[in-house]
């Protein structure tokens, strides 16, 4: 492989972004503030359209669309203050249209909201999208800059992606309508009519509905898109073979092919322009283009093969369902025997092609030998005949057609070549990355993805084709993040191993690296024979042996690899001497000349004998020496591919590798999760009928919710949700509640609620829609539980929480049959709801069994905890997954522990049920095992209860004497409390006899769900039969769920009901395999409810990769999706979280967002904060030394006044008395996190008065925790950088529950236009810090309390601030007159030698702040003791 090709000379440069000093001084800044800035809005000039003019010549045009430029105008709100609200329909000119279009792709690459600026005059709208329309597909002196005509295609694809928006919509739709046929040929259109007789119909009825007045400008829309594709290929056919081409050019190209592939990918857009693509032999013309052949075609070439792919989509256009591989298979052969028939009726020439079998002539090289010796005229008659191409003398209606015999020959061979099924192509397909990807730049780009160019990857929008696409763009991505992960881990290791050239030339190695090492022998083992119907092997296995001489912790962490675990193996070729220093700036493929790299799985470590040590129980043979081998399973796929290319005299891979390298074990599952959307691919998918065309994205986004489900129920038991009559009352606003019993003494939870207007609909059925107006009925039935038995551990756990209407909606709604999506707000009580319906599932429908799913260990644990605390059976929780270790509880709940605690439990029950047996004097021996307790029921127990009965029926008098005398069990229950009965009434004492019975009756039939236990041996069979029988509440996060998928559904796994919490952070595939852990039954899904709860104003998921996450949009969860398709969803609209000022900062960015009574009411939140004025600030952070923000590498931000004076407020809080657990430090990048970690080790780390803060973290990494006091440093000081995402200033804000403190640049972010609602509050606040002096922890001042200028103290700078921190600790230390001498080290200043400093990483950073490799982020946390989010009420 020559490495030269995949690998770019330099890595890509981030765009430069100028200084805010520069911003001030600059020509663009200063037009702002006179014509449009918000800040000087009573100064501004009129509006002068020689100044958009000017700009766009000299800002946009001569700097080439310069990003700084670009971006520097858009965060001036040109577009919305000046480009839109002065845009003229008719009116506008060229530069007008051409600056809002330039506006629009910003914030698209910028990824903020775009269309927001056009709904305050949206009926310019239509007027500006013709402009456009027009602009591109002309062909005047405007068409010539190809920048232009880039960005006006980037435009309307940004439009054809925002269908959800109707202003995009109304426009784009128009365009591909049934009305676009008008631009096929006349044959074409009616042979497609022919195939689908109803569209005539359409045809003609929209024929008739034209007006004449409008017909021109309605047919030049009808025909844009085909003059669009024209246009492109002129332009495409222009490109020369070998002279040198504008690179705008090919710019324009791929992203004209970018459009295509978007059009084509959808199915609203695909299912009319598709024919008409086909008609323009769009594919077909590429194919043959110049460009195709050339270098700089290859991005060109790969976007033209992912165009090709959803041209030929395995998907029906007409009516949009999936094709299998044999209706491909038949219109395949439709189309190949139409051809022979008319070569045997017309064509002569063609007489052995139209005898032949249709498999002997449908290769490229068969077609190629019958078409290949035609003459041009035969050539253009079939084409004609088959509507390809007009008729001979009708070339005017059409000339762009090409006719010539090259063209016309490859038209007619790839029109009619079988092709490879997507799937067959998918099973062959290596899962591991080969070096060929791993640094193929358009494939997996770099770090740093500025934005600007297009990429040949899938994306993921609104909508997916059929269920196949959806998986397979995926697949593809998932794949490519992992590699992206994967190339990160190889160059480091490399780059630590410093491989050099010896004299000799062979590879030494200067260095070494825990997760990688030098190979000493490796050979291929066993190749063994294709399964029936493959190529490639069944099994490659291979053995690797290294030599461990490192520490003994690392061996071990060699020695441990486990089955299934993926190794690479990489042969590096360095051309660099011994001594050459590496840098990891640099690339990492020339440098170390990295050759070859392929994966693997580990199936075992071998013994001194030579045979795989198997994992088990006993303890593994101790090894001598330093010699390990390793038995390898290799790709089969890949090595037969490799094999092919050895057999043509290429060179054996797998005689060259030198490195074998291992991965973190929770970051190495990415085979597994491939492996398993590649077997939902290969299986018949069975999603829900009601849930199908909501993943897709089609259909009515309602069809799912509960009120439109045919099953939903009128009655349910609510159990413990209402705490009592009142707030049943509360909960249901504007309904009558009616309630079935006149004694208000009975009127107390649980309650049964029928909803009368869900039994009128089943009533009336289809004409439930016709009433006037509902009426909004509920029936309040309240019910007796019956007592559990005579202890006072018997009386069931019950719900204090008093949930607020929302909440009570969203648990109806959960209960219901159907799709629940819970958009929760910060601190609004999300997991209370979860786990309230969690409980409500199990007691009404305790048959069924509920999968909980969540994105993280910490938030399963925290749910199961609470499941537990409810009066749920221990013994139907089950956890699975390896985050169980870190449950709060004392129980064990994993499946092994969950075993151990049946077999106890069995002991524990078979004792009771011995002692029974002694108090009834029975004889024999019922508490031995399970069956003979089951016979000691059914013989001794029932009988004397059924006689008890009897007797107390005979006694006429009811006498509560008798129940005493009668009563057989009164020794077995001597221990519960006395007496057993009180003797006062005969009901009473007949509910606690039967009360009693029924715990005894528990016994039983516990010990009669445990019987398997004594059949099934072995600890693994008894798991799995608690797995699949047992258990009723199964909880694993979302990885798991697609890690053991298979292993799942083999065992026959089975659940009726998936909730998910933190759905808007799990990625897509891995929301939607859990969907699909279980087989279907009788061709259906079992599954009835999907709760999904989440909050998409927070954080996405995390993807490490920035074109994924921009381009691809792989950041776009599942949740967030079906909210964007307007899937409807409850939002909890109260939070118990944040004082309400504090909130105030993100409330606006929700619909009704509210604060329980608590936040108010409770005494923490009425006082204020010990030594601070105000309970929120931002502080303006100048440069220090002449510094702002810093960048030692890409992405790598930090900031030393912020992170100086972040930690000397944190040290004046310390000495104040705060405890250091209340006080988290929070940031927006990770250079800045290990700056402030730096800061806090040299000034107060080791000092016992002061310590570490609770968290030093960044803001991604710090979702879903709160604490006390939040410092937040957001570090950029040039540009407003990610803290533009809304999500993210969202998680910053809402994490502190008492006291906000924002450290930062002040007049770069209240600039920002998005940011402003937050920021327009903290502005009305002192820009500088304003302290408290001589207050203690916890304050007594109240938070409403004025504090007079005179006791308050204004700080001006970090090294002010600094200063007083140091003098007051100094004081303390006197005072206190103890470790004087040992804890007031020598201070040093901000900046100065000794103290911390901006300094580059010493390894690999990555630039996405939540992906950060230092595992302290996630092991450390341990959630602090903080109020409950929703109101409590003492338990009653």
């Amino acid at each position: 492989m020559k490495t030269e090709s995949t690998q770019p000379e330099d890595k890509p440069k981030a765009p430069k972004l100028p200084t805010l000093s520069q911003i001030n001084a600059d020509i663009i800044t200063q037009l702002a503030s006179r014509y449009w800035s918000p800040q000087t809005k009573e100064n501004h000039l009129p509006y002068d359209a020689s100044i958009v003019e000017s700009i766009y010549q000299t800002e946009i045009l001569r700097s080439n669309f310069s990003v700084r430029r670009i971006m520097m105008l858009e965060f001036s709100q040109y577009l919305e203050s000046y480009l839109w609200p002065y845009y003229e329909a008719g009116q506008a000119s060229h530069a007008h249209m051409m600056s809002i279009i330039v506006m629009i792709n910003e914030k698209f690459r910028e990824r903020v909201p775009a269309w927001q600026a056009f709904l305050k005059k949206p009926d310019h709208f239509p007027a500006f999208f013709e402009q456009v329309l027009r602009a591109s597909v002309a062909d005047d002196h405007t068409s010539r800059n190809m920048r232009e005509q880039t960005a006006l295609l980037l435009f309307l694809n940004h439009c054809f992606g925002s269908m959800e928006v109707q202003l995009c919509r109304d426009q784009v739709k128009r365009l591909v309508s049934l009305s676009m046929w008008i631009s096929l040929q006349e044959g074409r259109r009616n042979q497609e009519f022919k195939s689908v007789p109803k569209w005539r119909k359409y045809w003609k009825a929209i024929q008739k509905k034209d007006k004449p007045e409008l017909l021109e400008k309605l047919n030049w829309e009808r025909r844009y898109l085909q003059q669009l594709m024209i246009k492109f290929m002129r332009i495409l056919e222009n490109i020369p073979e070998n002279e040198d081409v504008d690179p705008n050019v090919i710019r324009y190209c791929e992203r004209f092919l970018e459009l295509m592939i978007d059009l084509e990918a959808l199915l609203p857009t695909r299912r009319f322009f598709n024919t008409v693509m086909d008609d323009c032999h769009l594919v077909v013309r590429c194919q043959l283009a110049a460009l195709s052949r050339r270098p700089e075609g290859q991005l060109f070439m790969q976007l033209l093969q992912m165009l090709k792919f959803y041209a030929n989509f395995e998907i029906s256009d007409e009516t949009g369902d999936p094709m299998t591989d044999r209706d491909m298979t038949l219109l395949h052969y439709s189309r190949i025997t139409s051809l022979q028939k008319a070569a045997f009726a017309k064509f002569p020439d063609l007489r052995l092609f139209a005898l032949a079998n249709v498999a002997s002539v449908d290769t490229r090289e068969s077609l190629q030998k019958h078409f290949g010796n035609l003459s041009d005229k035969a050539l253009r008659a079939i084409a004609t005949y088959l509507n390809l191409v007009p008729a001979e003398g009708k070339e005017d209606e059409a000339s762009w057609h090409r006719v010539d015999k090259g063209f016309l020959k490859e038209l007619l061979i790839s029109r009619h070549e079988r092709r490879i099924s997507q799937l067959e192509e998918l099973n062959s397909m290596p899962l591991y990355p080969t070096e060929e990807v791993i640094w193929d730049e358009n494939v997996v780009p770099t770090e740093i993805y500025s934005g600007e160019n297009c990429l040949a990857l899938p994306k993921l929008n609104l909508q997916f084709l059929t269920l196949h696409d959806y998986l397979l763009r995926n697949f593809n991505l998932f794949r490519l993040e992992s590699t992206y992960e994967i190339r990160q881990d190889i160059e480091d290791a490399v780059y630590r191993l410093a491989p050099w050239r010896a004299e000799d030339g062979s590879v030494y190695f200067g260095g070494w690296a825990r997760m990688a090492h030098p190979i000493k022998s490796f050979a291929v083992v066993e190749v063994a024979k294709p399964n029936i119907g493959e190529k490639a092997p069944s099994r490659v296995r291979a053995d690797v042996t290294v030599t461990l001489s490192v520490k003994n912790e690392i061996k071990h962490e060699w020695e441990s690899l486990r089955k299934h675990d993926v190794c690479f193996l990489v042969t590096v070729r360095p051309t660099q001497g011994i001594g050459t220093k590496y840098d990891y700036r640099e690339s990492m493929v020339q440098q170390a000349g990295i050759v070859y790299v392929r994966g693997c799985e580990v199936e075992g470590m071998l013994d001194a004998a030579g045979r795989v040590i198997e994992e088990g129980p006993e303890p593994r043979p101790e090894l001598d020496g330093d010699s390990r081998t390793f038995r390898l399973l290799l790709d089969p796929n890949q090595y037969r591919l490799d094999l092919d290319r050895a057999s043509k005299g290429n060179e054996d891979v797998y005689e060259t590798f030198n490195i074998v390298m291992r991965r973190k074990p929770k970051e190495n599952n990415f085979k597994a999760v491939l492996e398993t959307i590649r077997e939902l691919m290969n299986t018949e998918c069975v999603v829900p009928e009601w849930l199908h065309d909501i993943v897709l994205g089609y259909g009515d986004p309602g069809q799912a919710h509960y009120t439109r489900m045919p099953n939903e129920i009128p009655t349910l038991d609510f159990n413990d949700t209402f705490l009592d009559m009142e707030h049943l009352r509360n909960s249901f606003p504007g309904h009558e509640i009616k309630v079935k019993t006149d004694d208000p003494r009975k009127l107390v939870r649980p309650y049964k609620l029928t909803f009368e207007n869900v039994v009128r609909k089943k009533q009336l059925g289809d004409n439930a829609m016709d009433e006037d107006e509902e009426r909004k009925v509920i029936v309040v039935e309240p019910h007796v539980q019956p007592k559990r038995g005579p202890y006072l551990y018997n009386e069931p756990k019950k719900n204090n929480i008093l949930f607020t209407p929302t909440q009570v909606e969203a648990i109806r709604s959960g209960m219901q049959p159907g799709l629940t999506l819970v958009v929760g707000p910060p601190g609004t009580g999300k997991t209370d709801v979860a786990v309230q319906i969690i409980s409500n599932l199990y007691h009404n429908f305790p048959w069924q069994r509920t999968l909980v799913v969540t994105h993280s260990n910490q938030a399963l644990n925290q749910l199961f905890e609470k499941v537990a605390e409810l009066d749920v059976d221990e013994r139907h929780l089950l956890r699975l997954g390896h985050g169980e270790e870190a449950l709060q509880t004392e129980k064990d709940f994993s499946r092994y522990g969950r075993v151990n605690y049946v077999l106890a439990k069995r002991l524990e029950l078979l004792d009771m049920v011995g002692r029974l047996q002694r108090t009834l004097e029975a004889g024999g021996d019922a508490g031995a095992t399970c069956e003979l307790a089951h016979h000691f029921h059914v013989y001794h127990v029932r009988p004397r209860w059924s006689a008890f009965l009897e007797k107390c029926a005979q006694e006429q008098t009811k006498s509560s004497d008798t129940i005493s005398k009668e009563f057989p069990f009164h020794e077995f229950f001597d221990d519960a409390p006395k007496p057993l009965f009180a003797g006062k009434s005969y009901t009473d004492d007949m509910e606690i006899a039967k009360s009693c019975y029924r715990y005894i009756d528990h016994i039983f039939e516990e010990l009669e769900e445990f019987r398997a236990f004594e059949l099934l041996r072995s600890g693994l069979d008894r798991s799995k039969y608690l797995l699949v029988k047992e258990a009723k509440i199964i909880a694993m996060t979302c990885t798991h769920a697609a890690l053991k998928r298979s292993e799942l559904v083999q065992m026959g796994f089975k659940y009726d009901n998936i909730l998910m919490e933190e759905s808007a952070q799990i990625l897509e595939i891995e929301t939607f395999i859990p969907l699909l852990l279980q087989n279907p039954q009788d061709g259906r899904s079992r599954l009835k409810r999907w709760i999904m709860i989440g909050d998409h104003h927070q954080l996405p998921p995390v993807v490490k990769n920035m074109a994924f996450q921009k381009y691809c949009n792989m950041e776009q969860s599942l949740f967030t999706r079906m909210v964007r398709l307007g899937v409807p969803y409850v939002e909890l609209d109260a939070q118990g979280r944040a004082r309400p000022s504090i909130c105030n900062l993100y409330r606006w960015r929700y619909r009704a967002l509210g604060d329980l009574g608590h936040v108010c009411r409770l005494p923490e939140y009425r006082a204020a904060n010990a030594g601070l004025r105000y309970d929120f600030q931002l502080i303006n952070v100048d440069d220090f030394n002449g510094a702002g923000e810093t960048e030692p590498s890409p992405y790598f931000y930090q900031n030393l006044a912020e992170a100086e004076y972040v930690v000397a407020v944190f040290m004046y809080m310390r000495i104040l008395g705060w405890p250091a657990s209340r006080i988290s430090v929070l940031t927006t990048y990770n250079g800045q996190k290990h700056l402030i970690r730096d800061v806090i080790d040299k000034r107060c780390a080791d000092n016992p008065l002061i310590g570490r803060p609770h968290k030093v973290t960044t803001v991604d990494k710090y979702q879903g925790q709160q604490n006390d006091i939040a410092l937040v440093s957001l570090v950029r000081t040039k540009a407003v950088g990610h803290v533009r995402d809304l999500r993210r200033l969202i998680v910053a804000a809402s994490r502190a529950r008492l006291g906000l403190y924002i450290f930062a640049r002040a007049n770069l972010f209240r600039n920002c236009f998005e940011l402003q609602p937050t920021f327009n509050q903290l502005v009305e606040r002192p820009l500088e810090l304003e302290l408290v002096p001589g207050e203690r922890y916890p304050a007594q001042r109240s938070i409403t309390a004025n504090v007079p200028d005179s006791l308050s103290l204004c700080v001006h700078d970090m090294p002010h601030m600094a200063r007083y921190v140091y003098q007051m600790y100094l004081d303390k230390v006197r005072d206190a007159n103890k470790q004087y001498e040992r804890s007031s080290k020598s201070w040093s200043a901000p900046g100065t030698e000794s103290a911390a400093r901006s300094q580059e990483p010493d390894g690999f950073v990555p630039s996405h702040p939540g992906a950060a490799p230092d595992s302290e982020d996630e092991d450390t946390f341990r959630p602090t003791e903080i109020v409950n989010e929703v109101e409590e009420t003492p338990n009653t």
